[in-house]
């Protein structure tokens, strides 16, 4: 029974966001234009959340994908909508401050 609750719980294997980032990780940042606007991590990119699966042709070719937002969820929707399309190198980096950290 722990096992089970384990993985509807876990946000699965543990990821190097600092190493994927320092490997030229895609940069995306899902929020609206307004919030993107107001601060953002340098040498990031907007596509928000409702754009994605619109616009999949940016994602093509990337070796690695992490998106995020301000809090983990829209990224986590992001994040899906990608894997559904076939995009199997996707980190969610949760909120873009916590990515901040990331990138120098």
């Amino acid at each position: 029974m722990l096992d089970m609750l384990k993985g509807l719980f876990s946000s699965g294997p543990k990821v190097d966001i600092a190493s994927i980032v320092n490997d030229g990780a895609f940069l995306v940042d899902v929020r609206t234009p307004g919030e993107f606007s107001d601060d953002h991590i340098k040498g990031s990119v907007n596509i928000p959340l409702d754009r994605v699966g619109s616009q999949l042709a940016k994602f093509k070719d990337k070796k690695h994908i992490i998106v995020f937002c301000r809090s983990g969820a829209r990224s986590s929707q992001a994040k899906a909508i990608l894997e559904n399309n076939g995009f199997t190198n996707v980190v969610n980096g949760g909120s873009w401050l916590n990515m901040k950290q990331y990138v120098k």
